[in-house]
């Protein structure tokens, strides 16, 4: 029998471990299931500023830019000032933004509180980490981790699911508001049972500067390519924009070189593996998140499909990440990262490039879940759909574990939490970026290909943007038919785009990884030295392999 103190403890701990998986469970699956929800959203807000993609981009990248911005500083910041404490105004933060966004009356509010929403999502993915880090140890530290990575990759499953029953059978809405229940039982878990932790030894300077000059960078540069490009470049906003985002991107470097406590420490990128990894994780995670985006819009805007049906579509290649991820973890462990870091994103590739041949006649998946002759999928998406899929998910079951291994054996364990830190924030901004240059991509080409098939219509126009926009089918029956096949060629196009960063991702790994078997052992002095940021993705190895992978 457990004794009644240890029985009280382990009660104690489940609940601390709740709180953090359900803290940062609903930044991930907030994400995901939003994704979903984009195309309805497009159809039933109404908008002043924006034209329908433009709009549903905005609404996907503004989270993401506040969230890959305010990361890194956040894991700073709840070391500093506490992280039950910081934990707490991070749910509350996430909870009324939430709310906000749920009650949206508009595309341009729904922007707005989508910036908010991300800022108070970078306090939690740090601090949720962080209540692991404080509260448990050993064994029971790993089989948290375990849990909390286990918990984190079913919302990669059951975020569109939920999505799709949601906006399918109450609203768009739903989407937001289901984080409220959510919150609360977080809240009450992290008041009742999580004690403070902070780190003593943290200085009380922060890098806002570097956070500021981070968000105009990456602001600049996926604001100014995304409302230039919809305004066919007449409105001067678009190049001020870009001007700010290459000014930003310039100055960054000569910003962190000059900062006595920098927002990212120069001295880590003279680690080979620690920069060659993050240089993948730019390309690959923007063709990942890119994917998915236009996929879902595709298959709702411009197939027909269900809500639920798309949220469906992508699960079986999914379960390959959560059964077999482990098994590659260990693999790399033993071989080294470097060939499984360029064969994930190669078969992930060619996934994507099995979309791009989808034909703009493939028959919808127009699942309803009161209706149990919908549940079994037409042949197109089995064929269309499916394989791409299978490949995608095989891919990235190959790549994940591998990568973070390479990540975390490139710094000290002194610096794990901030290298950490970097990745996962980068792994934001590569969806920000990947995203603006499609968009760029298949707006020129998609009014380019309307010019030629409608005479007397000018394509140009802001009038005619704001009704007709890729992806998306217009009110206009006349025009359904022709903006169908306009879409199709540009959801190849965004496939072809994504593949490319694919392929370039796994080069570069291919060409710049170290297999950590070369590496060193680590002094003595660092491996007694725990990491002190919060914002790590994972348990930091037991041993550290110091990088001495440099160029």
């Amino acid at each position: 029998m457990i004794p009644g103190a240890r029985r009280e403890e382990l009660s104690f701990k489940r609940w601390i471990l709740l709180a953090a998986v359900l803290g940062s469970g609903i930044v991930f699956l907030d994400s995901t299931v939003v994704n979903v929800a984009l195309p309805r959203i497009g159809r039933d807000l109404p908008r002043s500023l924006f034209g329908v993609l433009e709009g549903q981009s905005y609404v996907y990248n503004a989270y993401l830019l506040t969230l890959s911005t305010l990361l890194i500083l956040a894991g700073a910041l709840n070391d500093y000032f506490g992280r039950r404490r910081m934990f707490a105004i991070g749910l509350v933060g996430f909870g009324v933004t939430s709310v906000l966004c749920g009650l949206a009356p508009n595309m341009e509010l729904l922007v707005l509180f989508r910036v908010l929403q991300g800022a108070a999502g970078a306090v939690l993915v740090p601090g949720s980490l962080a209540l692991i880090t404080a509260n448990f140890t050993g064994e029971e530290q790993g089989r948290a981790f375990g849990f909390w990575a286990g918990a984190s990759g079913a919302t990669t499953i059951l975020g569109p699911v939920v999505g799709g029953l949601l906006v399918d059978t109450i609203s768009w809405r739903a989407a937001f508001l289901i984080n409220v229940p959510l919150v609360v039982v977080a809240l009450w878990a992290t008041y009742k049972h999580v004690p403070e932790s902070r780190d003593e030894q943290a200085s009380g300077t922060f890098d806002w500067l570097g956070a500021i000059v981070v968000g105009l960078a990456v602001g600049g540069l996926a604001f100014g390519s995304i409302y230039g490009q919809q305004r066919d470049w007449r409105d001067p906003i678009g190049f001020v924009a870009l001007a700010i985002g290459v000014l930003a991107s310039v100055a960054l470097p000569f910003v962190m070189i000059r900062r006595s406590n920098p927002l990212i420490p120069p001295h880590l990128f003279r680690s080979r593996n620690f920069t060659v990894t993050n240089i993948s994780t730019l390309l690959i995670y923007g063709a990942l998140y890119v994917t998915s985006y236009y996929l879902a819009i595709f298959q709702q805007g411009s197939l027909g499909y269900t809500a639920a049906g798309a949220g469906l579509a992508f699960v079986p290649g999914t379960l390959f990440l959560i059964v077999f991820s482990a098994r590659f973890g260990s693999l790399a462990a033993r071989y080294g990262p470097r060939w499984f870091m360029a064969a994930g994103p190669a078969i992930m590739a060619v996934g994507v490039l099995w979309l791009a041949r989808v034909p703009a006649s493939s028959v919808a998946w127009t699942l309803r879940p009161g209706d149990p002759g919908t549940f079994v999928p037409p042949l197109s998406y089995v064929v269309d759909f499916l394989p791409g899929a299978l490949l995608f998910g095989i891919g990235l079951m190959i790549l994940v574990a591998p990568l973070t291994t390479a990540l975390m054996t490139s710094v000290p364990v002194r610096n794990s939490g901030v290298g950490s830190a970097i990745n996962n924030a980068i792994s934001r901004v590569g969806p920000q970026l990947a995203g603006a240059l499609i968009f760029v991509f298949i707006t020129a080409n998609f009014y380019g290909y309307l010019a030629g098939k409608l005479s007397g219509v000018d394509v140009t126009s802001s009038s005619f943007r704001a009704k007709v926009s890729p992806l998306n089918t217009p009110l206009d029956p006349q025009l359904v038919s022709v903006v169908r096949d306009a879409s199709t060629i540009c959801f190849h196009i965004a496939m072809f785009v994504a593949a490319l960063l694919l392929i370039l991702g796994a080069v570069a790994n291919g060409i710049g990884i170290k297999n950590a078997a070369a590496q060193a052992a680590a002094p003595a002095e660092a491996k007694h030295e725990p990491a002190t940021s919060g914002a790590v993705a994972g348990p930091a190895p037991s041993a550290d392999p110091v990088a001495q992978d440099s160029f």
